[in-house]
């Protein structure tokens, strides 16, 4: 819950509510010298004094006596002297005199603010190269009603290719009529889902007011400017902090927030993420990206129905159907890149209404960070999968899987500058951007860069530094991070590239050798997998010691060149929250989290059976591990040795599977030579 609505519910003299909002608020703020979780403490006195649970009142007092600013510990020590004589302590009454006691607290806030604009609807001219969202949607939505309408053709010519005319006909009409009834009733059917899975509350616009007044009023605002319908709003009681919206036309648009954005942000945050939403239903794209992801799907059912067909007697009808299910993949491919490339454009452009609505860049900059770290605060205490972030994915405000790299920033957020280096890999490493394709966000760092401009159009300094973080670049080591990047791709598709290079091989001497096509591929296969993984994996001998946010912020690192590394830290859960048989772990250190990947010299059943028999004795301990550090969008070490504190001892081989793999296809490629 935000610190916000319990104040103003103590103010209204809703003391129970107040108590619960404030302690909820407390158990997930994690900086405790800050100046909101004083307030919030001292919220919660005078909640617990008008309660009549005084020594729930008094236990508190005690614990800020001891605190280190003068004024705070003053002020309870008074408290203390007057529960003795059953009368109210001089507690402030109002949220702005609660924070002016707490103003002066010796710890900062967990980010330093950056401050706002003092107007709003500022125009401002968008950043960088963030595309053309009216551009991009339609271009996506062209090329995939055409690839259906294509598919839709074949298949029905496929059944009736007697009648060419009347196919043609059916096609278009099956074309236009599914995608119709799909636009119109998907929101329905998302209803249903929301309510099933999810549980949501369809709340009005007050219930939103009292969690975020300012929330509130841009909802107001937005939609009296844009002469649009108030959303029909939704709240889903999860702590995972996360906001997305879905629906067809914008007057009939579901904007749905989780209880976790509450939580994790504060008033004005609240109010710039539910700006980017309200973006997104002005601009239409989440009917379009509705519509697309549709006609997506329809792609990959026409491609199953097709391959369906294949499997009949009829030759030439199986050789049509199989010619039908390959173009309709590769549509499917195509049109799930497409709509990616869509899904990222247009969170550009809800962070721009955003800052133009609210005038708060630099807001929403925080907002991206505190919910990757509440997301990651989450995952730890995961009994079971985060079915909302996982289910919400391209919907939402934040790709959940890019968390962990920035919700590790967080920990170190009153050190802006380290902060931003974690960064600088989203900016400028080449890696970042191709791994960027597959992600239906854009990496968080070119998002804060973006804001950080928006804030720089308005005059204000920019959140975590990010104008000294560019400059750094300068001192970037160019031939490190490009010029063998090239070399690096290369490697990288080693096997794929190996197997096409033999089996052009083995095509061009087939006169000789009949199964040379197949030998030489496996060949290329096998001795592709051995060259990548002497560069994947190599000597882990010296692996120097470090942490994880030294490895966050290495701005050089590559999902395939492993960089040696130990870690020390505790276990914390496994890989895959939930999954009581996953074998990769989440390792914990004073500055991150990170996950642990590992492989059993026995294979899959080696990985479930460690997973099933030793992770659970494992987890909350203490370890020092080695292994090789990687980084996509996500980061992980792949593991080689763990030691716990109480001398238990775990060894992965990861390499070794490696190296089986391209010795056995090599194996396999010599026999088929010799075989006639």
């Amino acid at each position: 819950m935000s610190l916000q609505a319990g104040l103003e519910a103590l103010k209204q003299g809703n003391h129970r509510e107040a108590v619960q909002l404030l302690k909820e608020f407390c158990q997930y703020y994690t900086q405790e010298g800050s100046k909101d979780y004083i307030q919030a403490q001292i919220g919660l006195v005078r909640g617990y004094h008008r309660l009549g649970e005084t020594e729930q009142a008094i236990a508190l007092c005690q614990k800020l006596a001891t605190n280190r600013n003068p004024q705070v510990s003053s002020w309870a020590t008074q408290a203390l002297r007057t529960f003795t004589k059953t009368q109210t302590p001089p507690i402030p009454q109002t949220p702005q005199a609660l924070a002016t006691v707490a103003t002066t607290v010796d710890q900062p806030n967990p980010i330093q603010k950056a401050g706002r604009a003092a107007k709003v609807g500022v125009k401002l001219a968008l950043a960088g190269k963030v595309g053309n969202l009216a551009l991009a949607s339609g271009v996506t939505i062209s090329l995939l009603f055409g690839m259906v309408l294509a598919l839709s053709l074949g298949v029905v010519f496929l059944l009736d290719s007697d009648k060419p005319t009347l196919s043609f006909a059916i096609a278009i009409g099956f074309t236009l009529v599914f995608n119709i009834a799909a636009f119109f009733l998907s929101p329905l059917l998302m209803d249903l889902t929301q309510k099933w899975l999810y549980q949501t509350r369809w709340v009005s616009l007050a219930e939103v007011e009292r969690h975020s007044p300012e929330a509130a009023k841009v909802i107001q605002r937005v939609c009296q400017a844009k002469k649009l319908k108030t959303p029909r709003l939704g709240i889903i009681d999860d702590k995972n902090p996360t906001a997305f919206t879905y629906g067809s036309l914008p007057n009939r648009a579901r904007l749905v927030v989780s209880e976790g954005l509450f939580t994790y942000l504060d008033e004005e945050e609240i109010a710039t993420v539910y700006a980017h939403e309200l973006g997104h239903i002005v601009h239409w794209d989440f009917a379009v990206m509705t519509l697309a992801s549709t006609l997506v799907h329809i792609t990959y059912l026409i491609y199953l129905f097709a391959r369906r067909l294949g499997r009949g007697s009829n030759s030439k009808l199986k050789d049509a159907a199989g010619t039908a299910a390959i173009a309709a993949y590769v549509f499917y491919i195509i049109g799930t890149y497409l709509l990616l490339y869509l899904s990222r454009t247009r969170e550009y452009f809800a962070d721009h209404f955003a800052a133009e609505t609210t005038g708060n860049p630099n807001a929403l900059s925080r907002a991206l960070v505190k919910i990757a770290y509440g997301i990651l605060e989450e995952s730890k205490q995961a009994s079971e999968p985060g079915r909302l972030i996982e289910g919400t994915r391209a919907l939402g405000i934040y790709d959940h899987k890019a968390a962990v790299s920035t919700g590790t920033a967080y920990r170190i957020a009153q050190k802006p500058r380290q902060m931003g280096r974690v960064f600088l890999w989203d900016l400028f490493n080449p890696w970042a951007g191709l791994m960027e394709l597959n992600s239906t966000h854009p990496l968080t760092g070119k998002r804060i860069r973006a804001l950080s401009r928006y804030a720089e159009q308005l005059g204000l300094p920019t959140e975590f530094d990010m104008g000294q973080v560019v400059g750094e670049s300068r001192n970037l080591s160019k031939k490190k991070l490009y010029r063998t990047f090239a070399l690096d791709l290369l490697l990288f598709c080693a096997m794929p590239i190996g197997l096409v290079i033999g089996l052009l091989i083995g095509v061009a001497v087939m006169g000789s050798f009949p199964t040379a096509p197949f030998a030489f591929a496996f060949l290329g296969f096998g001795l592709g997998t051995l060259i990548r993984t002497f560069v994947m994996f190599p000597s882990i001998k010296q692996a120097p010691e470090s942490d994880v946010l030294k490895l966050m912020s290495n701005p050089y690192a590559s999902p395939l060149r492993g960089q040696p590394v130990k870690l020390q830290g505790e276990l914390i859960g496994r890989g895959d929250a939930g999954y009581q048989f996953g074998s990769d772990l989440k390792l914990q250190d004073s500055t991150g989290m990170i996950y642990l990947r590992y492989a059993s010299r026995f294979g899959a059943i080696g990985n479930f059976l460690f997973g099933m028999n030793r992770v659970k004795n494992l987890l909350g301990a203490q370890v020092s591990t080695t292994g090789w550090f990687r980084r996509s969008v996500v980061a992980w070490v792949d593991l080689t040795h763990l030691t716990s504190e109480s001398g238990t001892t775990v060894k992965s081989f990861h390499r070794l599977w490696a190296f089986i793999w391209g010795g056995v296809a090599i194996l396999v490629g010599l026999f088929l030579l010799n075989f006639v």
